[in-house]
């Protein structure tokens, strides 16, 4: 097992940037000239700047506690415009426009200049190359990739103004090796920032996170991990991964391993790693105390948002919310109330004895492992409950039918799995409960294992304790 795709940060990593107060002010007529398009503010320059720079400094201190990013057009109406008297469909018109000039204009950014001939050796190296990035406007990456003459390099191209999540949510990292159909424990990061590039690549399983020193200084804490190497110029990045690719060469050809020998194991996640104990608790008395059936719903409403939210049609507040309109929930603070109720049952999770120890020890008989889930959580939610487990950096691939739009027992969610493993199906062991999704995994030719499962569930094996896994011959070296 070695490097296969190598991914990087912009800011500060691919291009160094800075900024002063007298640069802001300086570029502040051009944001100026953008904002009369249609919104007059009767501000002058400088007010104008601390406006912009206030609203921006709050949101950039809530998404750091969220890790959420918001669309530019809720950036500029409820952070940085949100007390003035502005027509919004204007400025959510013109908001990208705003972003983008603000990402460019109230920056010094500069490529390093070794990057184009270190692209090009790792790309003759046969890796994928892609890149990462903290960004609310869409376009300031593209447009400085292309400035630069490097975007032919990348793919893919994740931003977390398109994502919706930050670093060092593990989730975007996540969602990036799975576009670029490689396994994390395969995957490269190079960033500046400890607190952000390395802490989320390590999160997510990434083999290496790599942390270039950077000058600016944020004013922000930089700390919660250990890099696995420190560079100062990008052509140190390239002694590092011919040293790997080295070892990699050194231990495959000492290598004897059977190649019958099962490599990945995938498992489904609901009721398989974990369980929900106050399940529908909470909510049946909240529909008794209102007087409504728990009996009496709308099936064919809870069917249709079922299949819309397990395939990412609609959101999750969407999907609760259409729950409590099959139920005959109406008014707007009885829905508010069954929202919360309903998040508070989701959110209540606990583990399966020996879940932690058991995924450890097969991550460290070098399998890899996966997760092949349908559900309307998005994947950031089940990783921080993974964390919670002390499980969230083993996973070397999460496919939820909510990103990839097909469920269980679809072959495509299975294949895909196998697909960023890299392994065939023959060597793969899929880990479930229900008889639809056992039947699903061994129909693309997989072998199967059932746990906490149902009555009609057909498996190769059967466990009845979660570490027995570790017993099964065909998980045995």
């Amino acid at each position: 097992m070695t490097i296969q795709a190598v991914f990087f940060d912009m800011g500060g990593t691919i291009q160094t940037f800075g900024y002063t107060r007298g640069l802001r002010l300086a570029a502040t007529p051009g944001l100026q000239q953008l904002l009369s398009a249609g919104i007059d503010l009767h501000l002058d320059n400088q007010t104008l700047y601390h406006l912009v720079s206030d609203g921006l400094a709050r949101y950039h201190q809530w998404s750091l506690q969220s890790l959420e990013e918001l669309s530019p057009q809720r950036v500029w109406r409820d952070y940085i415009l949100a007390d003035q008297p502005v027509n919004f469909d204007a400025l959510d018109s013109i908001a990208e426009d705003l972003m983008l000039y603000i990402e460019t204009e109230y920056y010094h950014r500069k490529m390093r200049p070794e990057m184009p001939a270190v692209l090009e050796s790792i790309q003759e190296m046969g890796l994928k190359i892609g890149l990462i990035s903290n960004v609310c406007s869409r376009r300031q990456v593209p447009v400085n990739l292309d400035e630069y003459g490097l975007r032919h390099f990348f793919s893919p191209i994740v931003l977390s103004s398109e994502y919706g999540r930050r670093k060092p949510d593990p989730a975007i990292f996540h969602y990036a090796a799975r576009l670029a159909d490689v396994p994390t424990s395969e995957c490269l990061y190079v960033g500046d920032r400890i607190a952000r590039d390395i802490v989320g690549a390590q999160k997510a399983g990434f083999r290496y996170a790599v942390q270039i020193r950077h000058d600016f200084k944020n004013g922000e804490m930089d700390e919660g991990a250990i890099p696995d190497a420190v560079i100062d110029r990008m052509t140190e990045l390239l002694d590092f991964i011919k040293a790997d690719r080295l070892r990699a060469s050194k231990n495959e050809r000492e290598s004897h391993e059977d190649p019958r020998r099962v490599s990945a194991l995938l498992f489904d996640a609901g009721d398989i790693l974990y369980y929900r104990p106050e399940k529908g608790i909470k909510f049946e008395a909240f529909l008794k105390e209102l007087v409504l059936d728990k009996n009496n719903m709308s099936p064919v409403e809870l069917e249709t948002a079922t299949y819309q939210a397990y395939r990412g049609q609609i959101n999750q507040d969407q999907y609760r919310e259409a729950i409590l309109h099959a139920y005959g929930v109406a008014q707007p603070e009885q829905l508010e109330l069954g929202r919360k109720i309903l998040a508070e049952e989701d959110d209540c999770v606990e583990f399966f004895d020996g879940v932690q120890a058991t995924l450890l020890a097969l991550k460290e008989k070098g399998l890899l492992l996966g997760i092949v889930t349908d559900t309307a959580n998005p994947i950031h939610v089940k990783l921080e409950w993974f964390e919670q487990g002390g499980f969230v950096h083993v996973w070397d691939s999460i496919i939820s039918s909510q990103e990839i739009g097909v469920r269980k027992p679809d072959p495509a969610i299975y294949r895909a799995a196998m697909r960023q493993l890299g392994v065939t199906s023959e060597r793969t062991v899929f880990v479930g409960h229900k008889a639809s999704e056992l039947d699903g995994a061994r129909a693309v030719g997989m072998r199967t294992i059932a746990f906490n499962y149902e009555i009609s569930a057909k498996a190769d094996y059967y466990i009845q304790q979660f570490p027995d896994l570790l017993k099964l011959p065909v998980l045995v070296p």
